[in-house]
């Protein structure tokens, strides 16, 4: 069983978009299978094995998501907070803006996908590691 505290442990190694992979491979080790969060609040719900589930607090105000998403300004907000450009409140804002509800991210498929309000996969990146 995993904790909010272990988890919150291995996002405080997390300095940018960079850093994700290893971040992965810390949530692994402590159990966590899979995980969303939503770009409205910042909270994330983290799941495991044998039905575990656990919800983080919301990291700030709520703010709105545009309805109609748009990709291209996505995927290159994106890839500058990946490259260490933004940090995370701003990656949140900028994903708003482009129509981003939330990003889930499955430790068994490598895999992080974005989707929009109306539930479309919007983007699917390969993790490495």
């Amino acid at each position: 069983m995993f904790t909010l505290d272990q988890i919150k442990e291995a996002h405080s190694k997390v300095k940018s978009g960079e850093s994700f992979p290893a971040y992965i491979a810390d949530l692994k080790k402590l159990g966590i299978t899979y995980y969303v969060t939503f770009v409205s609040d910042g909270h994330t719900d983290f799941y495991g094995t044998k039905d575990i589930m656990l919800a983080s607090p919301a990291k700030y105000s709520i703010i709105a998501v545009a309805e109609l998403s748009d990709d291209v300004t996505f995927k290159s907000d994106l890839k500058a907070h990946q490259a260490g450009k933004t940090d995370f409140p701003t990656f949140c804002s900028d994903s708003a803006k482009s129509g981003i509800e939330k990003w889930a991210v499955s430790m068994d498929e490598m895999t992080c996908t974005y989707f929009d309000k109306a539930g479309k996969k919007v983007l699917v990146e390969n993790i490495p590691g």
